[in-house]
């Protein structure tokens, strides 16, 4: 019987940053049983907008939140300059061109978009810069740039916002456990390791009698 979990996210969510830790070691779990975890993108803000400096303080506000309760770094200096255009399209768009191209090297790519854009003040909406994190992640640069910014991509992507908006997923994180086509919540918004371990080992254990 096919199981997976499935982890609707945006890297440039900062509750999913904040969620980062936790996931991981909730996809150890899973693969302990021989269960994958794959990532779907979610679409946060298709902003076109440039950030003014009553967003970049909402912004912050939103990250000083997310590092008060999880501890995850921020770089608060430069993080969210005045003038960038936040639209987490292009971001969503460097995961599913690297799940398509090598499944196993999104997961590094997303720890590299995230850690940039959150704790290294990057603008990771450019193409130039996911375009260098996708070379580090272990895709070579051609391969990756023509594939993200091919047609295929862009629909893949759309699909991907598509399926989480019909869903009705309204929150990022939201992880999802998935056997035989039946879906069901681990958790819809961050929670703690401590309590989202124990919800993931007893759908293991069904999973794994069913």
């Amino acid at each position: 019987m096919a199981s997976r979990l499935l982890y609707v996210m945006d890297p440039m969510c900062s509750w999913c940053w904040g969620f980062a830790p936790v996931v991981e070691a909730l996809a150890e779990q899973a693969a302990v049983d021989g269960v994958p975890l794959q990532i779907v993108t979610g679409g946060l803000r298709r902003d076109q907008v440039a950030i003014n400096a009553a967003a970049r303080v909402r912004y912050l506000g939103y990250w000083q939140a997310v590092n008060a309760s999880t501890g995850q770094l921020f770089d608060f200096e430069r993080g969210l300059p005045e003038g960038m255009v936040y639209d987490t399209e292009p971001a969503c768009r460097a995961l599913v061109t690297a799940r398509n191209l090598d499944a196993s090297s999104a997961w590094t790519l997303l720890r590299l978009i995230q850690r940039a854009f959150y704790a290294q003040g990057a603008d990771v909406t450019q193409a130039s810069v996911l375009v260098e994190l996708a070379e580090r992640a272990g895709i070579p640069r051609i391969e990756f740039a023509k594939a993200f910014d091919s047609q295929a991509m862009h629909e893949a992507t759309a699909t991907d916002f598509t399926w989480v908006q019909d869903l009705g997923i309204a929150g990022f994180p939201t992880l999802l456990a998935e056997r035989d086509g039946q879906l069901a919540l681990l958790t819809n918004g961050y929670q703690p390791l401590d309590a989202l371990s124990p919800l993931l080992s007893r759908w293991l254990e069904r999973a794994a009698h069913a």
